[in-house]
């Protein structure tokens, strides 16, 4: 995407719908730029009726109209301000649900490949500088151009060869500042992806301060973040010194401009061409016009870095999930809750990647429980991952009660899903709004049973707060055994006729395994349930136990029937014998 189809979708997609704002803010702007010329256009008749024809008429009438040409500029500028202040942050809320919404509707692999520490980058240094430049530089481009003409108004009625002589400086000024943008868009890049690190990094250390202290590690991690702000600060550093470049260069030009003014004027005045009130009424109009001629000289660096966010963050924006339904997608009809893997093979999108699953034909009769065992690496967590389609297989079909999933509404085959993962996700709320994220409308007596039939009433009884108790990212402030209750709950309040459950049972000890056991026997009591499990303990009873290694299918029958047929399986269970 070039710099002008950058610009044209910033402009289609969040500043068109702000262009009544925007024109209301460009008036206060011509405000502005009106009120800044009466100010340099006033020191003529001040001048020559007040110090030269020592006019006392005018002695305070022209002081009071100078104050307030200078109350007009204020109040305008402060107005046209406020205007696209609201519009930033309005353009701001956009963009950040925009990319929120991107992230959520992304699919997991997609999500997988994300760096966190950059996305948050995206989210606050790269949407403030496209805000920026849908915003400041709008108002700055337009106040400062409208102000720019009426100060070269000024400047040819008092003297148009002083007027030519000021503006051939002006095209000099905007070359110089030109290919200063070019490199501060490329410097800026390297800074947002160097904070992205940064940002992760911190994530990081947050999430194993326990692993930094067990281990020593601490001076290690000390000069890991030395040298990571370090790469920063040399980023940024990069960043400032581009945009001072400018200041020298602007400063010599206007030394060059006031030298020559003064000399071709003086000799104006001389030939008598040129009256003394003309003189500094032209001086007062080309000093007022140096920060306007320094803006727009800049205005490219501004346009650059945000053209520059806008092409790293619009990708974000257009990511779309891999994961679609269909356009003539059916509503799930969910009978017996039968699924069938047919010849399915899968890899991830990596092009140096295996196979994970090859050609896996896999029966799950509706109603029972149906269980997976194997070596880690061996596919079991792929395979339950496709039921709900966080991934697409590369070849074959999976079929409930005959239908293929890639056939059906999305929202209607996970609706009848409920997951527990071996990586529980709970978020910073409460106990009661992390059992109720399964079903907002639940009533608080379902809620208090499910905590019950989980065995979560034993230790919440015993928080300060109850249901009202925050568990803190995570739920850093619970055990493991405590999460998986939790998640467990969860998953018992959404009443799903599919359960899928990734070693459910991996975080807790034997007495809380064999009560929550007892409320799975419950949960799964009529639904159709694949487990995945390392603890044979949990999948004994299981009347279908699946055995894969390496991608494939290598065993299938009861437990007793694989302990003879199965070499894996028995392994699996002789060394689980000897170490309990």
């Amino acid at each position: 995407m070039n710099n002008l189809e950058t610009l044209k979708r910033l402009y289609n997609e969040y500043t068109k719908k702000f262009l009544p704002k925007i024109f209301i803010s460009i008036l206060f702007s011509l405000l502005v730029a009106g009120s800044t010329s009466a100010i340099a256009w006033l020191l003529d008749p001040a001048i020559k009726k007040i110090f030269i024809e020592k006019d006392q008429s005018l002695m305070f009438i022209i002081p009071i109209a100078i104050i307030i040409a200078f109350f007009l500029k204020g109040a305008s500028l402060y107005l046209a301000k406020t205007i696209l202040i609201k519009v930033a942050f309005e353009v701001t809320k956009i963009l950040q649900y925009q990319v929120v919404k991107s992230l959520i509707n992304s699919d997991n692999e997609t999500i997988n490949k994300k760096h966190s520490g950059k996305l948050i980058s995206h989210i606050t240094y790269d949407i403030q500088l496209i805000t920026n430049l849908v915003s400041n530089t709008i108002l700055n481009l337009t106040k400062d151009l409208l102000t720019l003409i009426g100060l070269v108004g000024v400047m040819f009625y008092q003297n148009w060869r002083l007027a030519i002589f000021a503006i051939i400086m002006i095209p000099l000024a905007s070359y110089a500042a030109k290919s200063l943008g070019k490199r501060i868009g490329k410097v800026s890049t390297q800074a947002q992806e160097k904070s992205g690190i940064l940002t992760s990094y911190l994530l990081e250390i947050f999430k194993n301060h326990k692993i930094i202290k067990i281990f020593q590690k601490e001076k290690y991690e000390f000069n890991r973040a030395e040298k990571l702000i370090d790469d920063l600060k040399d980023r940024a550093t990069k960043i400032q010194t581009v945009l001072v470049r400018s200041t020298p260069i602007m400063e010599t030009l206007t030394g060059i401009m006031i030298a020559g003014l003064i000399y071709y004027s003086g000799k104006l005045i001389v030939d008598g061409m040129l009256g003394i009130n003309n003189f500094f009424s032209f001086l007062a109009a080309m000093m007022l016009a140096y920060q306007p001629v320094r803006t727009l000289a800049t205005a490219n660096m501004g346009i650059s870095l945000g053209l520059s966010a806008a092409r790293r963050i619009l990708p974000i924006i257009d990511d779309k999930s891999s994961i679609r339904e269909k356009e003539n997608s059916k509503k799930l009809n969910l009978t017996k809750g039968d699924i069938n893997f047919k010849n399915v093979s899968f890899k991830y999108n990596d092009s140096n990647s295996e196979e994970v699953l090859k050609k896996v034909n896999l029966n799950i009769q509706g109603g029972e429980m149906t269980a997976l065992v194997g070596h880690s690496g061996a596919g079991k967590s792929t395979l339950l991952n496709l039921i709900p389609r966080f991934y697409d297989c590369n070849s074959g079909d999976v079929e409930v009660d005959n239908q293929s999933i890639y056939n059906l509404k999305i929202d209607s085959l996970r609706s009848n899903i409920s997951l527990v993962n071996q990586d529980i996700t709970l978020f910073d709320d409460t106990i009661r709004n992390n059992i109720a994220y399964a079903n907002l409308d639940a009533t608080e007596q379902e809620i208090i049973n499910v905590a019950k039939y989980s065995f979560c009433d034993e230790f919440i009884e015993n928080l300060p707060n109850k249901f009202d108790t925050l568990i803190g990212e995570n739920g850093v402030r619970l055990s493991g055994g405590q999460k998986q209750r939790l998640s467990i709950a969860r998953a018992m309040l959404k009443k799903s006729k599919i359960i899928l459950l990734d070693e459910a049972t991996s975080s807790l000890d034997s007495e809380t395994e064999s009560k929550i056991q007892e409320a799975i026997k419950n949960l799964i009591k009529g639904r159709t349930t694949l487990v995945i499990a390392h603890r044979l303990s949990t999948i004994v009873n299981s009347k279908n136990i699946y055995v894969l290694n390496h991608g494939s299918i290598v065993g299938q029958g009861t437990h007793d029937e694989l302990l003879k047929s199965s070499d894996i399986y028995r392994n699996f269970y002789e060394k689980q014998i000897r170490r309990d």
